[in-house]
């Protein structure tokens, strides 16, 4: 089944048995012992410092985190990331505030599970990155 929330949210209902938590199988394949942040994108899994966030993080702020990881300590200008996080034809009319909120929720939702560490740095001016606090974005 096929369940629609919305225009931007589908759903596929497999079977009752389909919410049972998944196996640590993804967190050794995105683990690295380079790096306290971890992700695995084909379940949306996040961890840092091998502690799983949860609930996990919505759509928008795994896309966000994903596209920070994928290239951690590049400075990421404001115009792209909201054309990546959102998509071409979504992003127009997507406002400096709507990224804004989303970085908040986001560093909020990582500060809960490493309280010491900004991983989401403002470059004035220039953009946001990734810092990892082990990984290469230091």
């Amino acid at each position: 089944d096929i369940i629609q929330i919305a225009l931007a949210q589908e759903f596929i209902y497999l079977s009752t048995d389909a919410t049972l938590p998944l196996d640590d199988s993804e967190f050794k394949k995105a683990s690295s012992p380079t790096q306290s942040l971890q992700l695995a994108p084909d379940s949306r899994r996040v961890w840092v410092n091998k502690q799983e966030i949860t609930p996990p993080l919505s759509a928008l702020q795994f896309k966000l985190l994903s596209l920070l990881h994928e290239d951690a300590g590049r400075v990421f200008p404001r115009d792209e990331l909201i054309a990546r996080v959102w998509g071409e034809t979504e992003a127009f009319g997507v406002t400096d505030q709507a990224l804004d909120a989303l970085v908040r929720r986001l560093r909020n939702r990582l500060a809960e599970a490493e309280t010491g560490h900004e991983y989401i740095i403002t470059v004035r001016g220039q953009g946001l990155r990734l810092n990892d606090s082990q990984g290469q974005g230091n």
